[in-house]
């Protein structure tokens, strides 16, 4: 991503819009966490990715898992992530591209922590129609880019 010019993210953020458009709840109660925790956790295993899942709404965590391969700092990149969702209503990926499209990066646009705030791909919103963002799902442990299409693939099967 580094290096990346305004005309190579544009598409990339396009397709991140979409998603967010796209993947809307009709609603999202701590069953649905889990499931959509567990839908996570399977697609993992059956791959063998080293990841970590958290699914919260509100401030609540609702799931968190944790596989092999992965180690406490995941646990922080993720705290990191859920705060860039809560703060700007976007996925946390996506609001990392749109700095990069500025020409800067997250951190010196915002002015903000480099230890409470992460602008990587991983943290998804739990938007449901009508009301907005209630929640996050997140991964934590592959490049960014794959930890958001994780996130993106389990949600679409979730909602389908």
């Amino acid at each position: 991503m580094a290096g990346m010019s305004h005309d190579d993210v544009a598409p990339i953020i396009a397709r991140v819009e979409a998603e967010e458009r796209e993947l809307e709840f009709s609603t999202f109660t701590n069953d649905d966490a889990w499931q959509l925790g567990c839908v996570l956790v399977e697609l993992a295993i059956a791959r063998d990715l080293p990841v970590t899942v958290d699914v919260r709404r509100g401030t609540q965590q609702l799931f968190h898992a944790a596989r092999p391969g992965t180690v406490a700092d995941n646990d922080s990149w993720i705290e990191r992530k859920v705060r860039v969702v809560e703060r700007f209503g976007a996925s946390s990926y996506l609001v990392g591209l749109r700095a990069r499209a500025r020409g800067t990066t997250f951190n010196e646009q915002h002015d903000l922590p480099l230890q409470q705030f992460a602008a990587h791909g991983g943290a998804f919103p739990v938007r449901v129609r009508g009301v907005g963002v209630v929640g996050v799902v997140t991964v934590s442990g592959l490049p960014q880019a794959d930890d958001h299409a994780l996130v993106v693939e389990a949600v679409r099967a979730f909602l389908a």
